[in-house]
């Protein structure tokens, strides 16, 4: 099971009424220990989806606080086959759970791609976001992971014209992200009424369900998002939570298991 592990994830909350909730931390922040048991406690407390940041020294897409988690996971030694092994060991802990990487696409040149296709094969991920390859770069990648039946996801904005939209549909496999605003994750969201049209849009061009994600921290963002989108993805509010959690030496699990379990409330609300 791979892209099919993600039709199964979307298939079950729809069945339960309500949307997915997508989950993002940091692999190696600060330590791999740590983000393993920070993703695990997502897992168990309503996340259904788990993108596993895979570090880089130039994050463009991303706020402050993802960029310090990135930060803080290089100075540690994170390598994108620590990143492959992690996500391992969540697979090995969650069968069911679709386990996406999220990341740039130098350290996946770096290793080269075929490698790293067998590589996130092998880690049992189920697709991949390489936020800084754009549809017309993504042929190879792509179609290397296509062959082993692992999902290329990608990116949508507010600003993504009809034509454009096509574009990113077309070999689009898994679900698609939208942003909900043009800007760097963790900024200030959209409002759910102004980009229902896009996302409505995004879901006709790909036949595939759409999330909604940038600047999610409540449950209340969530259930409005969750009214208009398949998905919801909270990223730098975790992550936040657990760095906080982290320097004032309380359990990073148990901060990030809580938060998940109250944003999880707003997917009830769809």
């Amino acid at each position: 099971m791979t892209v099919s592990r993600i039709t199964a994830a979307f298939d079950r909350a729809k069945s339960e009424a309500r949307a997915v909730l997508v989950g993002y931390f940091m692999a190696g922040d600060p330590d791999l220990e740590t983000s393993f048991t920070a993703l695990d406690a997502m897992a168990r407390n309503g996340a259904d989806i788990l993108e596993i940041g895979a570090p880089f020294t130039d994050p463009m897409a991303d706020g402050p606080a993802i960029q310090r988690a990135a930060l803080r996971s290089l100075a540690s030694g994170t390598k994108l086959k620590d990143v492959l092994a992690l996500a391992a060991r969540l697979r090995g802990a969650h069968p069911q759970v679709p386990l996406i990487l999220m990341g740039y696409a130098n350290p996946v040149h770096a290793m080269g791609i075929a490698a790293f296709t067998q590589a996130a094969k092998g880690a049992g991920l189920d697709g991949a976001i390489i936020v800084d390859l754009p549809p017309e770069e993504d042929a190879e990648l792509r179609q290397d992971l296509a062959s082993k039946d692992l999902a290329m996801i990608r990116l949508a904005t507010p600003t993504s014209t009809a034509a454009r939209m096509a574009v990113i549909a077309n070999g689009a496999s898994g679900f698609i992200y939208y942003v909900s605003v043009a800007g760097i994750t963790g900024a200030g969201a959209a409002l759910p009424a102004d980009i229902a049209a896009g996302v409505a849009m995004a879901r006709r061009a790909s036949g595939l369900p759409v999330v909604v994600g940038f600047g999610v921290r409540t449950a209340e963002q969530v259930a409005g998002f969750a009214a208009v989108a398949d998905g919801v993805v909270v990223g730098s509010a975790l992550v936040e939570a657990a760095a906080k959690a982290h320097s004032e030496g309380r359990s990073v699990a148990d901060t990030v298991g809580s938060l998940t379990a109250t944003l999880a409330t707003g997917l009830q609300q769809v």
